[in-house]
C-alpha cells in the first residue's frame, strides 16, 4: 500500500493541475471569479473559489477566450492521459497512442480508424448527392478532441507462446495485421468541457450517439472531461445512460468538499447521486477505466 498522494498517478493529477495554472487556463481575475465559474452566477463563483484556494490558485489572470481555454484543456487531459495510460501495460498491453486532435480537416475525422472507415466512401456519396445529404445531413462525421487508438499486431507476436492463430482461421480480426495492415484502432474518445452550458450541453452526447451509430465493430470507450464547478450543469450531461461512458471531473474530491461545505441541499443530494450513481468520477479514475 503506497502511502498518501506519493503515488505516480497523484503526481500525474498534481501535474495536471500546475499545467491548467501555468498555461493560464484556471486562474482568478482581479474580481476574484474563477476562470472555470460563471461570472453572473453567485454559486458557481461559490465552489469554482473553493476548488482554485484547495489547488493554491493564486494568480489574477483576465480569462482566455472560450476556444482557446477549451483548447489547453484538451491538451492538458492528453498529456495527462499519455503520462497515465500507458503506465498499466500490465492490464492493458498494446501499441497505443494518444493524441489531441487538430483541426477539423479529414484526418481528424473518426474516419481514419479501422471501425469507421467506411465513413469515407459514405462522406463521398453524400457530396456527389445532393439529395442524400438532404437526408443525412452531417449526422454522420465525428471528430473527437482526443483519440486513444491501439495499432494490429503480426502473428509471430501473437503466436510467440505458441501456435494460436495460422492461415485458416480469424481471416477478418482487425488486431491482426496481415488483416488490417493500415489502420489503428480506435480504442477511446475523450470529448473535453471546460465547462458546460445549456446551448452546448448535449454536443458530447451527439457526438457519442454518432459514434454508436456509425461503427462497424468494437464501441470505443466514450468519456467526457469537465472543469464545470456546478453540480447541475454537470447532471446535463452526466445523468442517463446508453451513450456516455461516464463524466469525469478534473477535481472531484476538491468540488465535492466545496459544495459539502455550502450545505446547498439540491447541488450535494445531486452531486453525490451522480457520484454513488457511477456517473461521475474523477480525473484520476479515467485512466483506470480505460484499462478495461
Amino acid at each position: 500500500m503506497t502511502g498518501s498522494g506519493t503515488s505516480a498517478f497523484a503526481e500525474a493529477r498534481r501535474q495536471f493541475h500546475a499545467g491548467l495554472l501555468a498555461g493560464g487556463v484556471l486562474g482568478i481575475n482581479d474580481k476574484g471569479v474563477p476562470s472555470n465559474a460563471d461570472s453572473s452566477n453567485r454559486t458557481s463563483i461559490s465552489y469554482a473559489r473553493a476548488i482554485a484556494d484547495t489547488l493554491k490558485v493564486e494568480t489574477v489572470s483576465e480569462r482566455l477566450a472560450g476556444q482557446t481555454s477549451g483548447g489547453e484543456f484538451e491538451q492538458a487531459t492528453a498529456n495527462f492521459l499519455a503520462d497515465t495510460f500507458p503506465q498499466l501495460g500490465m492490464l492493458r498491453p498494446g501499441d497505443w497512442e494518444i493524441r489531441k486532435v487538430s483541426g477539423r480537416g479529414a484526418a481528424a475525422q473518426a474516419s481514419v480508424f479501422e471501425q469507421y472507415a467506411h465513413l469515407v466512401d459514405l462522406d463521398r456519396a453524400v457530396k456527389a448527392n445532393p439529395q442524400l445529404q438532404a437526408v443525412l445531413g452531417n449526422g454522420y462525421t465525428i471528430a473527437p478532441d482526443i483519440v486513444i487508438s491501439r495499432g494490429s499486431v503480426d502473428d509471430d507476436f501473437i503466436n510467440q507462446g505458441g501456435e494460436i492463430v495460422d492461415n485458416t482461421i480469424g481471416l477478418h480480426a482487425p488486431i491482426r495485421r496481415r488483416n488490417n495492415p493500415d489502420l489503428r484502432i480506435l480504442h477511446a474518445v475523450v470529448s473535453c468541457k471546460w465547462t458546460i452550458r445549456s446551448d452546448r450541453a448535449q454536443n458530447s452526447r451527439s457526438e457519442a450517439l454518432n459514434l454508436i451509430r456509425n461503427r462497424k465493430g468494437r464501441l470505443p470507450h466514450i468519456a467526457v472531461v469537465t472543469a464545470e464547478p456546478l453540480p447541475s450543469r454537470i447532471a446535463s450531461v452526466a445523468l442517463g445512460t446508453g451513450d456516455i461512458d461516464c463524466v469525469y471531473h478534473f477535481a472531484l474530491p476538491e468540488l465535492l468538499a466545496a459544495v459539502d461545505s455550502e450545505g446547498h441541499g439540491d447541488a450535494t443530494e445531486s452531486l453525490h447521486m451522480m457520484i454513488e450513481g457511477k456517473r461521475l468520477k474523477d480525473i484520476s479514475d479515467l485512466p483506470l477505466d480505460l484499462a478495461v
